[in-house]
């Protein structure tokens, strides 16, 4: 039987926990139901994905109401961004930044395309400790008189930088324009209270999280005036009628158990998988000197970068390449969801990267099932293609 490779590309997907996989298992084989029907099959569904709504809003300190389970971080960006704007006066603003999620900025191409204001912001650059942060005062000199929505990312899924979600929180609410946070990156990976955060928004995902495909949530919080959003999804008037559909019930129960495991383990699992990170970029210069660069924000800003993620560059190698030469570990040069496009990241060229500089940079995302064994095994053969590369590009 052939051996599978080192996997390491847990921003792209994590596996499923066993642990999360056995609590849905009933779900498929048992208590089968659908949730919308009244006889005791469907009365065993709706009652677990009521006990599962509640479970993550206890960890997020919201109410239960406020949760609208979609399939994921896509279509909870997409119904939280579209949704929003047809509610809102034409002539509104809307913010993001340069960095976001293609879920996040093709919403925003789409509303300039329909003659909205848009502002998309910069990122602090390259060479800066904190590249790829944004900057709040830059941020707060953006804002104009008629701003009414703003969609930051709480954590990037390819330099792991984090935002400051609190500060930009506290400039929306002083200002009445409502903030949208896609947290698919940042849950159960960094600590957030949405009480503390008072964001409006927040687009989850499971299968970010070691919770299966295909099941996500839109937090729209309640307000006084309230959050007005229209659906994109219509028939049936499930969720409170902002995403009609079967409520799929196994990966709700999924999703609330890999939270649940998230919140129990972020300490410990964070403090793991930020010396690996460590332990992979020191054997990474030891080997390769100058050669290679970091992406994103220092390592040592624990608070501004995720603990899993590493972003580096190899002088004069594409990536593409090199991931041709070390079939034995799984990574990628980006986002899965830009794989099949031919240009260099976004989120690169952002920082400041030239296109040749970003299409020579690789991710890295470490998770809880990664191994010591796993990252020196990795590292080893990430450093001999590039050495075995080099030499063939000087001949």
């Amino acid at each position: 039987m052939a051996t599978l490779p080192i996997y390491l590309d847990n921003h792209a997907t994590t596996p499923c926990d066993p642990v999360v996989f056995e609590a849905m298992r009933p779900y498929f084989l048992e208590h089968f139901g659908n949730a919308a029907s009244t006889h005791s099959y469907g009365e065993a569904a709706s009652a677990a994905v009521e006990e599962s709504r509640a479970i993550i809003a206890g960890l997020l300190r919201i109410d239960p109401e406020e949760i609208i389970f979609t399939s994921g971080a896509t279509e909870s960006n997409n119904l939280a961004i579209l949704g929003t704007a047809r509610r809102l006066s034409s002539d509104s603003h809307f913010i993001t930044t340069a960095i976001e999620h293609t879920s996040v900025l093709e919403p925003f191409r789409k509303l300039e395309k329909e003659g909205r204001h848009v502002t998309i912001l910069p990122v602090r650059q390259r060479g800066d400790a904190l590249a790829g942060c944004l900057d709040v005062e830059r941020f707060r000199s953006a804002l104009r008189p008629n701003t009414r929505f703003v969609s930051i990312m709480a954590a990037n899924n390819e330099i792991g930088s984090i935002q400051p979600i609190e500060e930009i929180a506290q400039i929306c609410r002083e200002r009445g324009i409502w903030l949208h946070v896609d947290a698919a990156q940042a849950l159960g990976k960094i600590p957030f209270d949405l009480r503390k955060w008072d964001v409006d928004l927040v687009s989850l995902s499971a299968h970010k999280v070691y919770g299966p495909k295909g099941i996500g949530a839109l937090v729209v919080r309640r307000r006084n005036p309230p959050i007005r959003i229209e659906p994109l999804v219509y028939g049936g008037g499930h969720e409170r009628g902002l995403r009609s559909g079967t409520l799929n019930v196994p990966g709700i129960v999924g999703f609330a158990k890999a939270v649940q495991l998230a919140y129990e383990r972020m300490n410990e699992e964070n403090e793991r998988l930020c010396y690996l990170r460590n332990l992979m970029f020191e054997l990474l210069q030891e080997a390769l000197g100058p050669s290679i660069q970091l992406n994103g924000p220092a390592l040592h800003l624990l608070e501004h970068r995720l603990a899993g993620n590493l972003n580096v560059q190899f002088t004069g190698i594409e990536a593409q390449t090199l991931l041709l030469h070390i079939p034995e570990v799984a990574l990628s040069a980006g986002s899965a969801c830009d794989a099949f496009d031919p240009q260099p990241s976004h989120v690169l060229l952002a920082l400041g990267l030239s296109e040749a500089e970003a299409r020579c940079s690789l991710r890295v995302g470490i998770g809880r099932f990664n191994t010591e064994d796993e990252i020196r095994r990795a590292t080893e053969l990430i450093c001999r293609a590039v050495r075995e590369l080099s030499s063939f590009y000087r001949q």
